[in-house]
């Protein structure tokens, strides 16, 4: 059981909480194990938006798959800060091998506890300046959704929390599951953080279309298989015509064209890790090295 710790402090803002907490309480309907749990310094949080919110004291035990994620707060002069005893339980976590995470302002949190000194990290695109002033041994990157470095991850303002907690979900179980939880909350599996995301469960995924994600859910689960176009027209109920147009004017491809930039994809992964042509070929659904051969050539 993945537990997920959110550290709320004064003032937090609703979003940067309730953004990464659907997304992992989404995982948990899911059917993957994960645990939210939400700690302060005492039982009554007040937030920006004016709602109160209930909190535990106690924080629980935690593990190095664990997750502690800070929330940001509406951060007007003096900021407030973690107490003693809660940066001690954010630096012991990470030190043990877990993982830490920040939205927004929470980034003042991380670096206050020196959890950012010599890392990548950002924050939202006001706050950029003053957190590079006050904290000189972290390295700022503007203008991007999120930073991963190592086991701190940072993200810039409110919504991008989403964005975040996608990418911790396709580390944790693979882009398929990050995509299906950005299904069911309607919102882009975006992953697009620091650097371009390249992954094909994802890139195709940002559209409305129901029949389409069905039919790659299919295709993701099964890409390595013979996936004939008429069974997944059948599965998806509708005519072979309907889904190669729908799917091509959803996604840019076909779903022929869709299952051979999978099989590619996991490939190249194989081909890195020092599988041979031939076997991360088959391994992946052709019969032999020649259409890999000629898709490596012609993506």
């Amino acid at each position: 059981m993945r537990k997920i710790v959110f550290l709320l402090l004064p003032g937090l803002h609703l979003l940067d909480l309730a953004g990464p907490a659907q997304v992992f309480s989404t995982l948990a309907e899911l059917g993957r194990p994960v645990e939210l749990h939400h700690v302060s310094a005492l039982p009554e949080v007040p937030t920006a938006q004016g709602v109160g919110l209930r909190s535990a004291v106690e924080w629980p035990a935690l593990g190095p798959d664990d997750l502690v994620l800070v929330p940001g707060w509406r951060i007007r002069g003096t900021a407030p800060h973690a107490t003693p005893a809660q940066a001690e339980a954010l630096t012991a976590h990470h030190t043990a091998g877990g993982t830490v995470a920040s939205v927004c302002s929470g980034a003042f949190v991380l670096a206050r506890a020196g959890l950012l000194d010599g890392r990548r990290c950002t924050t939202h695109h006001t706050l950029q300046d003053e957190l590079a002033r006050r904290y000189p041994r972290v390295r700022v990157v503007p203008d991007v959704l999120y930073v991963s470095d190592g086991r701190v991850v940072t993200s810039a303002g409110i919504a991008s929390g989403i964005d975040l907690a996608l990418h911790l979900v396709t580390r944790w179980h693979g882009p398929s599951v990050a995509a299906s939880v950005a299904r069911e909350m309607v919102v882009y599996a975006r992953r697009n953080g620091d650097q371009p995301q390249a992954s094909a469960m994802l890139r195709h995924r940002s559209h409305p279309v129901d029949v389409v994600h069905r039919v790659q859910d299919t295709i993701d689960a099964r890409y390595a298989e013979p996936l004939p176009l008429a069974e997944l027209a059948a599965s998806a109920g509708v005519s072979e015509r309907t889904l190669t147009r729908a799917f091509t004017e959803a996604t840019g491809l076909t779903p022929l064209r869709y299952q051979q930039r999978l099989r590619l994809e996991r490939a190249e992964q194989l081909i890195g890790e020092g599988a041979t042509m031939e076997s991360a070929a088959r391994t992946v659904g052709f019969q032999d090295a020649r259409m890999l051969r000629r898709l490596r050539s012609h993506p």
